[in-house]
């Protein structure tokens, strides 16, 4: 299969399809979804440092552009505090609860601000997403096959919280599918500009699988794990680690199968 078709198909994976899973997964009782949501959320925080730690990184430090050791931390710590200045903005962090307090008390007064800080911050996130997984694709097609898969476990706990507050911002349920699908596409145009101008720079490529690492550990680390930290049970805590451990787990068999 051509590597712009893998790109294209695996990005509309990452955005319009998690949308759609996100949107079914609205239909089933809401004590269903409250008791489902921190376990997908556990399970994308695996999944997210899986994909950090077992192939991005190890990525970055080989092959011909291979970065040199304090280059890549540079370029980590760099993507973390970006992500961390993009969330003091609003325009990074999503909502993974169906009560979400992500975009502030202003916000939550004001319906029309929190359902436009919504699609404003997806927007630029399924951009980001997008340019990652091409650029994971231009390195490895089995690279990019698990980093989309850590996107999209990622993407369809947080696309129902933002379903959840563009409900409640008025939206009506079919205005705010179309939306998310329409944003979501944001994806793709990312993908696509990054194949074409990574194509021309294969000595970027490392940098951009860095800011993807210092993406999926800032999201696990920043925004996933402290809503976890809510839920003090013991029973609960179990759950969490079993789920985390089991995205790991299916990253690290998934590289490794696919290698």
């Amino acid at each position: 299969m051509d590597l712009l078709i893998w790109i294209v198909v695996f990005s509309l994976l990452g955005g319009v399809l998690s949308v759609m899973a996100a949107s079914l997964f609205l239909t089933v009782p809401e004590s269903f979804r409250e008791r489902l949501l921190p376990h997908m959320v556990s399970f994308a925080i695996g999944a997210l440092l899986g994909a950090a730690f077992l192939a991005l990184l190890p990525h970055a430090l080989s092959g011909e552009h291979k970065l040199e050791v304090h280059k890549l931390g540079l370029t980590v710590l760099i993507g973390m505090l970006s992500f961390f200045i993009l969330e003091k903005m609003v325009l990074w962090r999503h909502c993974h609860t169906t009560h979400c307090e992500a975009h502030g008390p202003e916000a939550a007064h004001d319906h029309n601000a929190a359902g436009t800080l919504i699609l404003v911050g997806d927007a630029i996130h399924n951009l980001v997403d997008g340019v990652l997984i091409a650029a994971a694709f231009l390195t490895d097609i089995h690279l990019g096959i698990v980093t989309s898969l850590a996107v999209a476990a990622h993407e369809i706990p947080q696309e129902v919280g933002d379903f959840a507050v563009l409900l409640k911002s008025g939206y009506s349920r079919s205005r705010a599918l179309w939306l998310n699908v329409l944003v979501s596409l944001t994806t793709v145009i990312g993908a696509l500009l990054a194949y074409v101008g990574l194509s021309e720079m294969s000595f970027a490529v490392p940098y951009i699988l860095a800011i993807a690492a210092s993406s999926f550990i800032y999201i696990a680390v920043a925004d996933l794990i402290p809503g976890l930290h809510k839920r003090t049970q013991f029973k609960e805590t179990v759950q969490q680690i079993v789920l985390i451990t089991a995205g790991i787990v299916i990253i690290y068999f998934a590289h490794s199968t696919l290698h």
